[in-house]
């Protein structure tokens, strides 16, 4: 049997996994991510498992990749800069499901056009306002078009998208070919992340080929979609926002493929991100409102999965106003500083060792900035590119590098855009002083502690002088605010209605004094009454405390550390393609096509019309993913009503899946 090869691109971390017979683990190896160019820690990965294994290359017959990389970009308001074209829509829809919040001050063009409900044409489209817009140079990477009911008929989506390529030879993202519901402002959404993430993905897809490539690995190369099916990597640089969630997708297909494991919960934590979802009869549930990734509620299918800012890799805030003062992490992830130390030791211990002298503490201590090579920098105002050439190719500290306020505010612009990263305290280096980790430079994460735990509280007094004990107090947060997240997650996917939020129920008093055991007049207790599947490479340094709070049994498997890799490549091939039926007139059942909306005279032969549409829509593309021995099911959603004693005809929804084992070369 061939061999099959799993990698996974984290924020931190590359991990690689050899499985042979698609039953049998014999090798994993990690690398750090290079966000510069991910293909060097890709092969550093790739190359570490193939040396531990012994294997050759030529017995890989699959490879596959997880990452994290788009959830990460959003959660973190990073990717490139995107034009909206929004086609029959007003001013005002630009607010809604934070659609202008999304946008970020990226340019917007509202265009006369769009259909109705029923797919008939309610304006003519502005082809002509488009080539003006068009025209003008406005430092766009990839452009979203969204139309209103273009789902019903998206004939001005795809002539404008037409136009866009034939014009600006760019990307294009169309909401119709991201999601077959209605929601025109929330298709919209989801087309402008997609556009945003799609020079990224395609970095990555383009440089993990080419480094396999270089390894002699000949096999197609996999991506794992948001809902743990596997696509080609062809279909993933075109839809990137269906990647959203793919790491922690992959993650828990690896947790039941290690644990066997039917209801739990299962927590993954990365570098920048905290991933809770419930396994049910060993299957993970489809979120129905769409995947949702930090602030955004898109339509992409994806796992139903709570996803926080918080991981290894997580900011550590000092709380300076009140009179008790404390810390809180993430939700943005920056570079350790003991990391950023071994990689530029002669700089960041000068500039440590410095600002321990110094007898007041300073806003910018322990944090450091680099510029990300390779990134596409169009679009900046003045202020950015000035401050971007003065960072250039080395490691500064941030005092040194921001001369005003208004340079600070340029910082947090190029920090968005993925072209510079900071660094400062994380909880990393909280593990590093306690001895939990000893991967870089401790030293520094030692000075950075000493530093940080200077900084006054709202009382005037020092957060913790003790570097130890300051760490101990970072990694006690990590427990607190993972706890947080697991029980938000189980109260929200709890059958009883509490009839509060889910985020209120899990900080409730009487939720914490329960945890906590209280006995008085009132015993308290609560707790978790499931399993908890703990993955990631830190799980087994941070999640036994969490079990121990929570009063839960905390599953932490053999290769918990590379469960993303590991689900990568024993997931299954699963498209799925949907459409509808509706009545425009008696008598009259219009199936709503890709080719435009057609009616019939029947319902029974708009239904079979649509049915035959999907079915070889939805064969076609899971053989272009690379699927064989494909399956066909649909499931029908059809509405009806009761008038003057008959039945009534309202609506269908098809929806078709092919689904089958990803090929595997000889």
């Amino acid at each position: 049997m061939a061999l099959l090869l799993g990698v996974d691109t984290g924020g931190t971390y590359t991990d690689a996994v050899l499985i042979r017979d698609e039953t049998e683990v014999i090798a994993t190896a990690k690398s750090l991510t290079t966000r510069h160019d991910l293909a060097i820690g890709i092969g550093g990965a790739v190359e570490a498992v193939l040396a531990q294994s012994g294997a050759d290359v030529s017995e890989i017959g699959l490879a596959s990749l997880s990452t994290t990389l788009a959830t990460n970009a959003l959660v973190e308001g990073q990717g490139g800069r995107v034009g909206l074209v929004y086609v029959g829509f007003k001013e005002r829809d630009l607010e809604a499901h934070g659609l202008r919040e999304a946008l970020s001050g990226d340019p917007a063009l509202l265009l006369s056009g769009g259909h109705s409900h029923a797919g008939g044409e309610t304006a003519p489209l502005d082809l002509d306002g488009l080539a003006r817009w068009l025209a003008q140079d406005q430092g766009i990477s990839a452009f979203a078009v969204a139309a209103q009911f273009a789902t019903r008929n998206p004939a001005h989506e795809l002539a404008v998208a037409e136009m866009i390529h034939d014009v600006t030879g760019r990307p294009v993202s169309c909401s119709h070919h991201l999601s077959a519901r209605l929601n025109g402002p929330k298709r919209a959404l989801t087309a402008v992340l997609n556009a945003r993430l799609i020079g990224m993905i395609a970095r990555l897809i383009d440089r993990a080929e080419g480094k396999l490539r270089e390894l002699g690995v000949t096999a197609p190369l996999m991506v794992v979609r948001g809902d743990g099916a596997l696509i080609s990597a062809d279909q993933a640089r075109a839809r990137p926002i269906e990647t959203i969630l793919s790491g922690p997708a992959a993650s828990i297909v690896g947790a039941r493929w290690m644990t066997g494991a039917e209801f739990a919960l299962v927590s993954d934590i990365g570098g920048t991100t905290t991933d809770v979802a419930v396994l049910r009869e060993g299957r993970p549930a489809i979120d129905p409102a769409g995947a949702r990734v930090g602030p955004w509620r898109t339509m992409v299918e994806a796992v139903a999965m709570r996803t926080t800012g918080l991981g290894g890799d997580s900011e550590v805030h000092v709380e300076d106003e009140g009179l008790k003062g404390g810390l809180t992490l993430g939700p943005r992830r920056v570079v350790p500083v003991s990391l950023i130390a071994a990689e530029a030791p002669g700089v960041v211990h000068a500039a440590l060792e410095e600002q321990v002298r110094s007898a007041a503490p300073g806003e910018y201590d322990a944090r450091f900035l680099r510029a990300v090579p390779g990134m596409e920098a169009d679009g900046l105002q003045d202020r950015e590119a000035a401050l971007l050439a003065r960072i250039g190719d080395s490691v500064h500290p941030v005092g040194r590098v921001l001369r005003t306020r208004m340079e600070a505010q340029a910082l947090r612009r190029l920090v968005a855009r993925g072209l510079v990263q900071v660094a400062g305290l994380t909880p990393s280096d909280a593990s590093h002083v306690l001895g939990q980790l000893d991967s870089w430079d401790s030293e520094a994460a030692r000075m950075a502690l000493e530093l940080t735990g200077r900084k006054r509280t709202g009382a005037g007094n020092m957060l913790c002088p003790d570097p130890v004990q300051l760490a101990r107090l970072i990694v006690d947060q990590l427990t607190h605010q993972t706890s947080l997240a697991l029980l938000e997650s189980a109260f929200d996917e709890d059958p009883h209605d509490f009839k509060e939020p889910a985020v209120n129920l899990a900080r409730h008093v009487l939720t914490q004094r329960g945890l906590d055991g209280h006995r008085g007049l009132v015993r308290l207790s609560a707790g978790l009454d499931v399993p908890v599947v703990g993955l990631g490479a830190s799980a087994r340094t941070y999640y036994p405390a969490v079990g121990a709070r929570l009063g839960c049994e905390m599953v932490l498997p053999e290769y918990a550390g590379v469960a993303n890799a590991i689900g990568a490549v024993v997931g299954r091939v699963t498209i799925r393609r949907s459409g509808t039926i509706t009545v425009p007139g008696e008598g009259r059942y219009r199936a709503h096509l890709e080719t435009g909306p057609e009616d019939f005279t029947t319902v029974d032969t708009a239904i079979e019309t649509l049915l035959s549409h999907l079915r070889k829509e939805a064969r076609s593309e899971a053989v272009a993913a690379g699927a064989e021995d494909i399956q066909i099911k649909d499931h029908r959603d059809i509405r009806k009503a009761q008038a003057e004693g008959r039945e009534v005809f309202l609506e269908a929804e098809i929806t078709v899946e092919a689904s089958g084992r990803p090929r595997i070369a000889e």
